[in-house]
């Protein structure tokens, strides 16, 4: 099924009024004076016990059809009111439960979503899931205020193409300072292995490393388009001649009857050569 298949489902059963079997509707609007509202699909997130510990079963909520313009600070804003809300995980499709690392930067790990998605809302106590199912009593719930607004529409399109400018300032200092912490990693581990080396472990093992007077360049793009254009001819030659498998055959037993007529040939030149001997005594 797509990745969106599911949010398809939600958005097609909440158009025709009514929600999949174990949802509660909620309905929400990002501008006061948005016509239509929007649905969103909520149900208590169940597992097996310790299936996922990043989203604990009676304590999160599973909210489908999230546009993508409604954040993490969005929905936990929106689900406060029903009780302290502890993280919340948004992301493309249901996935095994496992939260992702947070992002650390806005240069090289920033994701623009596409498409609706899907979000777990993690509160403090399991009053709170019941509480926010019972949110579906209310009219349609105002997620975008004056102190916190969502940008849709225009406005959205562009913020979103101000933050693609990229300062080269500022991209110059992330750059560095991951450069240090590489460089600092990297330092670490040489260290650690240069103590480690020749000390045998638990079981007698000694680890043997072997280091060259001159490490290996990295290869670059050109010499990796050599390689690759040298094995693709490689392939070529290798399937131009075994294309059919009675070529093959063909091939071989031509050889074999050329080795067999060089055989006689020689035979009959030794023998001539035998035949032309002359007995001479002195």
């Amino acid at each position: 099924a797509p990745p969106h298949a599911e949010n398809m489902a939600a958005a097609t059963g909440c158009a025709a009024g009514a929600a999949p079997a174990g949802y509660t509707t909620l309905a929400v609007k990002f501008a006061k004076r948005q016509r239509s509202a929007h649905c969103l699909l909520v149900k208590e997130h169940q597992v097996r016990e310790g299936a996922d510990t990043a989203h604990p079963p009676r304590r999160t909520l599973f909210v489908l059809n999230v546009p993508p313009y409604c954040g993490p600070d969005s929905l936990s804003r929106l689900f406060s009111r029903c009780g302290h809300v502890q993280s919340v995980d948004v992301c493309d499709k249901r996935g095994s439960g496992e939260k992702k690392d947070k992002l650390t930067s806005k240069f090289f790990d920033h994701k623009t979503p596409k498409g609706f998605q899907v979000a777990y809302v993690v509160f403090r106590k399991p009053a709170a899931v019941q509480a926010a199912k019972a949110l579906s009593q209310e009219g349609p719930l105002l997620i975008s205020t004056e102190s916190h607004p969502v940008k849709t529409g225009i406005s959205k399109w562009i913020a979103s193409y101000e933050a693609s400018i990229v300062d080269p300032k500022e991209l110059k200092t992330e750059v560095d300072a991951y450069m240090q912490n590489y460089d600092k990693k990297m330092a670490e581990e040489e260290a650690k292995a240069a103590k480690e080396e020749g000390v045998p472990d638990e079981e007698g093992w000694v680890k043997v490393t072997r280091k060259g007077r001159k490490p290996g360049l990295p290869r670059t793009e050109a010499a990796n388009l050599r390689v690759l254009e040298k094995e693709k001819q490689k392939r070529a030659r290798k399937e131009l001649l075994n294309f059919y498998a009675w070529q093959h055959r063909e091939a071989k037993r031509e050889y074999i009857a050329q080795l067999r007529k060089k055989f006689e040939e020689d035979k009959q030149r030794i023998a001539l050569m035998r035949a032309q001997r002359k007995f001479r005594p002195y």
